[in-house]
């Protein structure tokens, strides 16, 4: 038998590293904050968007989270945490959830390009709508001798919109610390964020050329307010458009900010999407432009992003 002296130091040294796996759990948990320092989440949804961005953060410091890159830095002279969304509803809802849950996000910004719907507006403008909603939210209405018919029971969730077919865009379910569960198509923007916004769209000059020399036929503008959509589809395709406008009068349609704005809705944080037209969701009537306009449209949003940073307290 063993002398029990001799195991002595093996079971200090066994203690000592228990005690220590134990501190690091509860002090650097795998999913608990990296940064407790109140920032604002500038978000883009791939990366010819968020190129310069990245280029101007100062005090960078990067975290990878699910293999995603979230950078916390300075920008405009705030505290921000940038990252991308990823293309698409389910990735954006989950990296915002992602930023609420390892930062302290104050406001979220979205940084980004979209298609056009207004047919007033042009390639190059920039749409901040005061509120979002996601219009594949739907039901595939049941193909009858009548027309399209939706289940009886499902009537309460829908919102009087007209359906593209049998595709019936209706309300979704949302749960809100404070409010319990409701149902709801719009999720609205902070009105102090908008009003931000329109201070300084005063002061931003927009590009109208690409890098190319490909120039706009007309200088580009900003717009605060009115409607934009979301879902999980690149248009490209002008009748869809054409019903987007009648039914939603959404003048922007994107594949990420109506999740954004779901998630941080649900967790009272408030947000603002910045979306620059880089085509015209298939209503040019020729090829879709988003590979010509990309990048001037990118630039255009961070122009704006980065205005309403400076303005914000």
């Amino acid at each position: 038998m063993q002398n029990p002296l001799s195991l002595r130091p093996i079971l200090a040294a066994a203690l000592a590293a228990f005690l220590l796996l134990g501190a690091l759990s509860v002090g650097a948990s795998a999913d608990g904050p990296l940064d407790q320092k109140p920032r604002i989440a500038v978000m883009s949804a791939f990366q010819p968007e968020w190129t310069n961005l990245k280029k101007e953060l100062q005090e960078p410091t990067e975290h990878t989270i699910n293999g995603s890159s979230f950078i916390t830095g300075k920008l405009a002279g705030k505290d921000v945490v940038l990252f991308l969304s990823g293309v698409s509803m389910v990735n954006a809802a989950m990296n915002t959830q992602i930023a609420l849950d390892r930062f302290s996000v104050t406001t979220v910004v979205f940084s980004g390009i979209a298609g056009g719907v207004d047919p007033d507006l042009h390639i190059g403008d920039v749409v901040i709508a005061d509120r979002w909603g996601q219009y594949l939210e739907s039901v595939f209405a049941r193909e009858t001798p009548e027309g399209f018919v939706i289940p009886s029971w499902m009537k309460s969730e829908l919102d009087g919109f007209a359906g593209y077919g049998m595709i019936v865009p209706r309300s979704v379910e949302v749960t809100r610390k404070g409010t319990g569960s409701e149902y709801r198509f719009w999720f609205p923007i902070d009105p102090g964020l908008l009003d931000i916004a329109r201070k300084a769209a005063a002061k931003v000059h927009l590009d109208d050329c690409a890098a190319d020399k490909s120039c706009l036929a007309r200088k580009p503008q900003i717009v605060v307010g009115g409607n934009g959509v979301s879902g999980s589809a690149f248009i490209d395709n002008a009748k869809f458009r054409e019903y987007a406008w009648a039914t939603f009068q959404a003048k922007v349609i994107d594949m990420e900010s109506a999740a954004v704005a779901h998630v941080t809705y649900a967790n009272g944080v408030p947000f603002l999407a910045v979306r620059s037209l880089s085509d015209l969701a298939g209503g040019s009537g020729g090829p879709n432009e988003m590979l010509t306009f990309m990048a001037l449209a990118s630039r255009n949003s961070e122009a704006v992003v980065k205005a309403i940073l400076a303005e914000m307290p």
